[in-house]
C-alpha cells in the first residue's frame, strides 16, 4: 500500500488556532504533540484528512488544506477554533491498535440520532451515495479519523444509507466525539480491504 498509513487510534486533539486564507487555506494548529520529533514533510492526519507539515514551532504545527480537500469534507472542521483528532503516520514496528486508515475521505455523513447505550452513545449517521453500499455490520469505519465498528445498516430515503456505531466513554474522553450532537457532520473514510473488493467487483461487471 503506497502512501502514509494510520490506525484511526486518536493520540491528541488540536485546537486551530488560526486559518488564514492563502492560496490554499493554512491551518495553525496547536498540540500535545512533541513538535521537535516531527519533520517538515510529514504527514498528519486531521479529523481523519491527511494533510502535510508545512511548518512548526514549540507546540504547534501547520498545514495547507486546499479547495479540493475542503471540498470532500466536513466544513467546520476548517476554521479558528475547531477541535481536530490528530494521529501520526504509522513508523515500521508500529502496532496497529485500530484498523488500516489512509487518511482519504470517501464521504461526509451526518449524524441524524444520538442516544444514551449504557455508559455510551449510539450514534446513527447518514451516508449519501454509492460510499454506503461498502459498509457492513460489524466492519470496521473511521469517523473523523477515529476507528469504531459498525453496529447495523440500513437502506434510508433517496439512496442514503444509515448505519450505527458506539461512543464508549474512552472515547468520548479521548477524541471530539464526545461533543457529538445531531446535525454534525463527519468525515467518513470506509474500510480500505472494503474499497477494493469494491473496486474489484466493479471491474468485473463491465
Amino acid at each position: 500500500m503506497r502512501g502514509p498509513m494510520f490506525t484511526g487510534i486518536i493520540t491528541d486533539v488540536g485546537t486551530v488556532r488560526s486559518a488564514e486564507q492563502r492560496g490554499d487555506l493554512r491551518l495553525t494548529i496547536a498540540t500535545g504533540f512533541d513538535t521537535a520529533t516531527i519533520d517538515l514533510g510529514a504527514s498528519i492526519a486531521c479529523s481523519g484528512v491527511c494533510l502535510t507539515v508545512v511548518d512548526k514551532g514549540d507546540g504547534w504545527f501547520a498545514v495547507d488544506v486546499s479547495g479540493e480537500t475542503r471540498s470532500r469534507t466536513a466544513s467546520d472542521l476548517w476554521r479558528e477554533g475547531a477541535k481536530l483528532n490528530l494521529e501520526r503516520s504509522l513508523r515500521l514496528g508500529d502496532e496497529l491498535g485500530g484498523h488500516i486508515v489512509t487518511g482519504h475521505v470517501d464521504a461526509v455523513g451526518e449524524v441524524v440520532d444520538a442516544q444514551a447505550d449504557g455508559d455510551s452513545v449510539r450514534l446513527r449517521v447518514a451516508l449519501p451515495g454509492e460510499a454506503g453500499v461498502m459498509v457492513a455490520a460489524k466492519g470496521s469505519i473511521a469517523l473523523d479519523g477515529v476507528s469504531l465498528t459498525v453496529n447495523e445498516v440500513r437502506e434510508a430515503d433517496h439512496g442514503a444509507t444509515n448505519f450505527t456505531v458506539n461512543i464508549i466513554p474512552h472515547t468520548a474522553r479521548e477524541t471530539t466525539l464526545g461533543a457529538i450532537s445531531t446535525g454534525r457532520q463527519l468525515n467518513v473514510e470506509i474500510d480500505v480491504l472494503a474499497r477494493y473488493i469494491q473496486r474489484m467487483i466493479g471491474a468485473r461487471s463491465q
